[in-house]
């Protein structure tokens, strides 16, 4: 599987972005789709995840701000972020995941985002 990112950038606060990530490859064996993101000095954290069967669930820091989707015709996944603050500055990385034990993950190259004045 592999995964192509884009949409990163720098925002003002208060702005909106939107990621994308176009999987190809052999994506039947995908569970879930999804956005991580690491900023200096913290950990990498789920952001936001997309089911193959469209559930979905986010962080609490993003819950109302963020929309994650999936157009399945193209195989990419996108992360509508609204009302972006500074503490959402991060490398945004895709992540595609087969559940198991242990889980396959396949990431995405990052994406920068800075949210500042």
């Amino acid at each position: 599987v592999q995964l192509q990112a884009s949409g990163g950038g720098l925002v003002q606060p208060g702005g909106s972005l939107r990621l994308s990530c176009a999987a190809s490859g052999s994506i039947f064996s995908i569970n879930a789709l999804g956005w991580y993101r690491q900023a200096p000095g913290k950990q990498r954290e789920l952001v936001a995840q997309i089911t193959s069967n469209g559930r979905t669930n986010y962080i609490d820091s993003v819950k109302g701000r963020f929309t994650i989707s999936r157009d399945n015709a193209k195989n990419t996944v996108y992360l509508q972020m609204s009302s972006l603050k500074p503490e959402d500055t991060a490398v945004y990385l895709c992540n595609a995941v087969e559940w198991g034990i242990p889980n396959i993950n396949y990431w995405g190259q990052g994406t920068q985002v800075t949210v500042s004045s």
